[in-house]
C-alpha cells in the first residue's frame, strides 16, 4: 500500500513539472537545431553544390536507412512503455541502440573510405557536419542506454515515463537532422 502510494505521489510529481520539462526539452532542440542549421548552410558557404565524384552514395543510403529504422523502433519503445508492455519496450530499446551503433559505424566506415580529405572544402563540411551528427548519434545511444537501465529497475511505467519519452524524442530530433544533412551532402550536385 505504501509503495502504491510513494509510485503515485512521483507519478504525480512528474506530471506537475512536465511542462517546464518539455519547455526545457525544446529550447535545448530549438539552440541546438540552430547549430546543425549553421553546419548545413556552410557546406553551401565553402563549395557550394559541388560533390566530389568518390562519396559512397550506397553507404550514405544504408546509414540513412539504418537511422529511420532506428527511428521506427524508438517509437515503437515509447509506445509499448506509454502502454504498460515493458517487456517489448526493453526489447525496441535495445534494437534502437544497436542500431544506432551500426549508423556509427557506417560513417566511420565512410570516413575511412573517403578519398577527400578534412583540407578541402568539400571534405571540411562534410567531416564537420557527420562528425557533429555522430557525436549526437553516440551521446543519444548513451542516453537510450541509461533509459534501458532504468526500464530494468522498474523506473518508469505507463503512467510515469517521461525519461523514456523525452529520450526518444532527443533521437527523433538526431534523426531529423540526418533528413536534412543527408541530401545536403550526399544529393546535392
Amino acid at each position: 500500500m505504501a509503495t502504491e502510494t510513494a509510485a503515485a505521489l512521483a507519478a504525480g510529481a512528474e506530471r506537475s513539472r512536465l511542462p517546464i520539462l518539455r519547455l526545457g526539452l525544446w529550447l535545448f532542440f530549438i539552440s541546438d537545431g540552430l547549430l546543425f542549421a549553421l553546419l548545413a548552410t556552410s557546406r553551401f558557404y565553402l563549395v557550394g553544390t559541388e560533390t566530389p565524384d568518390d562519396l559512397s552514395q550506397t553507404l550514405g543510403l544504408g546509414v540513412t536507412a539504418i537511422l529511420l529504422l532506428s527511428s521506427l523502433t524508438a517509437f515503437r519503445a515509447e509506445t509499448a512503455i506509454a502502454h504498460g508492455n515493458i517487456a517489448h519496450a526493453k526489447l525496441m530499446l535495445l534494437a534502437t541502440i544497436v542500431l544506432g551503433l551500426v549508423f556509427v559505424v557506417g560513417v566511420s566506415l565512410e570516413w575511412s573510405i573517403a578519398e577527400f580529405t578534412p583540407s578541402e572544402g568539400f571534405g571540411t563540411a562534410f567531416f564537420s557536419m557527420t562528425g557533429m551528427h555522430a557525436t549526437h548519434v553516440v551521446s543519444g545511444v548513451v542516453l537510450l542506454a541509461l533509459v534501458y537501465r532504468m526500464v530494468l529497475t522498474g523506473r518508469f511505467s505507463a503512467g510515469s515515463h517521461w525519461g523514456v519519452a523525452a529520450a526518444v524524442m532527443y533521437w527523433h530530433f538526431v534523426d531529423v537532422v540526418w533528413v536534412f544533412f543527408y541530401p545536403i551532402l550526399y544529393l546535392v550536385n
